[in-house]
């Protein structure tokens, strides 16, 4: 396992350059749901490619994350019973993005939640939503054009207590996207986390990352205490 700095290096991306201003022309805002199924994972799971035993496994999702070793957390997009099994259809964490598969139910725990992060590329802002009404909305540093974030519906893997004086601090969510231009970032998986400015610095409103979401401390401070492991995460235009 790497270090949280080391990973969190990884995660921030630091880049100042000057960009031209969000177009006024946004596209309009994703639908939000009022909540999400959650499973929480208790074993490592297979993940097959259809709700049934004997269909190809397409990966192994581990029980607990790399970064905090907290439990594995997948929002639950559909459910079925094969055969007496109950099957779950879960977000996954890694590449591709936005990818989906079934996991037996067997072996978790099911919650929901009423939160929901959007990020806006276009007007450079984090909305928090819960009970699919905006609550908060915050001005944000997103990837610029050779880097942008990427586009998708993904979700929070892990909340991560940066250590003083870390790159990105003082807080990080960690989210299950990853960049569509680079495959690795300081020795990180090309991870996408929305974290603060810290050692990185920044001015919000501006497209200047290499794909991650940077808010100012206030910012992520808000949302570190309410948003947690498996909270969905839609990135749009």
């Amino acid at each position: 396992m790497r270090s949280t700095t080391a990973i969190v290096a990884a995660l921030a991306a630091a880049t100042i350059a000057t960009v031209p201003a969000a177009s006024a022309a946004a596209a309009p805002p994703p639908t939000v749901r009022a909540s999400q199924d959650l499973a929480t994972l208790a074993t490592a799971h297979a993940v097959r490619a259809a709700p049934r035993a004997g269909a190809a496994v397409k990966s192994v999702v581990a029980a607990f994350r790399p970064i905090t070793g907290s439990a594995t957390v997948l929002p639950v997009t559909g459910r079925r019973t094969s055969s007496g099994r109950r099957w779950l259809r879960v977000r996954l964490p890694g590449r591709p993005n936005s990818s989906q598969g079934w996991i037996a139910q067997a072996g978790t725990s099911l919650r929901t939640t009423a939160w929901h992060l959007v990020v806006r590329a276009s007007t450079r802002r984090v909305i928090a939503y819960r009970s699919g009404r905006p609550v908060r909305s915050f001005s944000a540093i997103v990837g610029k054009p050779s880097t942008p974030s990427p586009r998708g519906r993904f979700f929070v893997e892990e909340s991560i207590d940066m250590p003083p004086g870390a790159v990105g601090g003082p807080y990080a969510l960690a989210t299950s996207a990853r960049s569509n231009v680079l495959q690795e970032f300081a020795g990180g998986p090309g991870q996408i986390g929305i974290h603060g400015v810290e050692n990185l610095g920044g001015t919000p409103g501006t497209a200047v990352s290499h794909g991650c979401v940077r808010l100012t401390n206030a910012g992520i401070g808000w949302l570190v205490v309410r948003i947690r492991p498996g909270t969905p995460v839609t990135i749009s235009a």
